[in-house]
Order: C-alpha cells, then structure tokens, then sequence
C-alpha cells in the first residue's frame, strides 16, 4: 500500500486563485465536485483513494477557496481550467471523476483534451438529461439575487433543524444531501460567491431543466473506459439519466447505489472507494488522440446515410 499523504495547496492559474487538496502516489484521479460545492464534498473518499492513487481534489473557480471573478463559467471554461492545473501540478493525463455539474465538465473534458483522458467516472452527472432539481431552476428566475443572501445568512444556516426541515419539504430527505446542499447554502455568505454560483447555474440551467444534454456525442465514450455511478434516490438528478446514459456509451458500466441520494460517495463512502478502484485496475488507460477522434466522429456521421 502506497503512501496516504494529502496536503492542501494553491496556485495562481491566469491571475486567479485556485486551491486544492492532493497527494498519494499511482495513476492520477482529478475529482470535481459540483455547483456551489467544493473540494470537501470528497473527504470521505479522498484518504483512501490515495492509498493507491494519486489524487487532485481542486475548488472550482467560483467554488470553495478559490477566486470568484467576473468571467467565464461555462462547461468549456472549466474545462480548459482543469486542464492548466493539471499540467501545473506535472500531470499529463488523468481520470476524471465528476460529481452533479462536475460530471459535466467531466465530459466536456473528455471532448476538448481526449488525448489527456484515460477513464471517465461520472457520478449522478449533469448533462444527460432535461430533468433537475426544481430548487436549481429557481436559481435562474429573476431575483434570484435577493433571495440567495437570505438562505445564506448566517442565523439561517446554523438552525440545522429549520434548514433540514425546508429542505425536506422540496425532497431531500437523506442525510448527505442534506448536509451537503446545507454546506452549499452556506459558501454563498458573500456577493461574490453569489454572483459566480449564478452565473454557473445559468450557464447550464433555464426555467426548464438542464440546458446542456451530452447525448448526442456519448458515442465518443466507446473509446473511453466509463463509470456511471448513481444514488437510487437521488431527487436532484433522478436514476432514470443513468440508465439513459449507460445505453448510449458503447462499453460502459452503470452502479446504481441503492438507497442513496445525490451523494453516493457520501451515502457508502467505502463502497465508493472498491468500485472505483477495482474499476481501475481492470480498465486500461485509452489512447485517445485527434485522428481517433476524427474518425469517431466521421463514422457516426455517416450512419444515417447508410442506413438510409
């Protein structure tokens, strides 16, 4: 068994502050935590993945620790952001494992740099469907602005009970969730942090539901090694997009946790950890290239007209 030391660290990443929490030793695991969540959202998972991993755990821009500019929080903007971190950090590839909006990412990673993805594990991920939580929806109507400082404000938030009983009101009713979308309401104490949790959920959500639907390029995955892990009660993101996905990547493997919610590396943290690894271990790294790519592409492209 390999060495288990995490630090916390940060950098400068284009004049802004980035923070992040890595160590261990073996292939690399790039987690990324969902919207309005942080690098804390894998504490549970973080220890022991690095016993044989080396593992990077960073703050999104707009998240946690790091800055909170005015500027660009799109899917490919966060993308491009991981990517610098980890050629910082001396990494040339990596797995991705992304959770709620970082599955996301995840996959737009996967489609802007398929030569520095090896595996992809996404877990109860954006992107596969119109469905959402109708508490992120809300987030996109006018006023959103004046609403969020009240469930931030800091007597709200520490009433645990009165937060958990609201919270159960709109269907989260599993201990993680709670705690987790708690934690959530509580990083957004200040304008900054409202304003970047903002303009993230409007950069992937409307009125409707999700904005972003990855389903028409799940093709490329069957170049890729691919985890789906998903709780069986998540109220966020329901199951149903799992299942949806895993019929669409060519090769894929779907987990469904059961009776977890939209936190399932929380909900059995050790469970977590033996899927992950043993999916490791039995997938290789892809060799994914731009030629690889481009014939990816042109073959899906020409499958209406052979069957037509």
């Amino acid at each position: 068994m390999k060495g288990a030391r995490l630090t916390d660290g940060e950098m400068s990443l284009h004049g802004h502050r980035i923070t992040y929490r890595a160590g261990g030793e073996g292939p690399v695991l790039l987690l990324v935590h969902g919207i309005a969540g942080s690098r804390r959202t894998w504490e549970t998972v973080l220890e022991k993945l690095a016993r044989d991993f080396t593992v990077v755990a960073p703050d999104l821009l707009g998240h946690g620790e790091s800055a909170k500019p005015r500027g660009d929080y799109s899917l490919g903007s966060f993308a491009s952001g991981l990517r610098d971190l980890l050629a910082v950090l001396g990494h040339e590839r990596a797995t991705v494992v992304g959770h709620s909006l970082g599955g996301g990412i995840a996959m737009q990673f996967a489609y802007q740099f398929p030569e520095r993805l090896e595996r992809l594990v996404l877990v109860d991920s954006g992107g596969l469907g119109r469905d959402v939580h109708g508490v992120l929806r809300s987030a996109v109507l006018p006023g959103a602005e004046v609403v969020l400082p009240l469930l931030a404000a800091g007597p709200v938030v520490g009433a645990g009970a009165a937060v958990g009983s609201v919270l159960r009101r709109v269907g989260l009713r599993l201990a993680p969730d709670l705690e987790e979308v708690a934690r959530s309401f509580a990083s957004l104490h200040d304008r900054e942090a409202r304003q970047a949790f903002i303009h993230t959920v409007r950069a992937v959500i409307d009125v409707g539901g999700q904005r972003i639907d990855a389903s028409d390029r799940l093709y490329l995955a069957r170049a890729i090694p691919t985890l789906l892990v998903w709780g069986e009660r998540d109220p966020i993101i329901p199951v149903a997009h799992g299942h949806a996905a895993h019929a669409l990547m060519p090769g894929s493997r779907l987990e469904v946790f059961p009776g977890a919610g939209h936190f399932p590396h929380r909900d059995d943290p050790v469970a977590f950890v033996e899927l992950v690894g043993e999916f490791m271990r039995e997938n290789e790294p892809a060799a994914l290239d731009g030629p690889d790519l481009r014939a990816l592409i042109l073959a899906a492209a020409a499958e209406p007209a052979a069957s037509g």
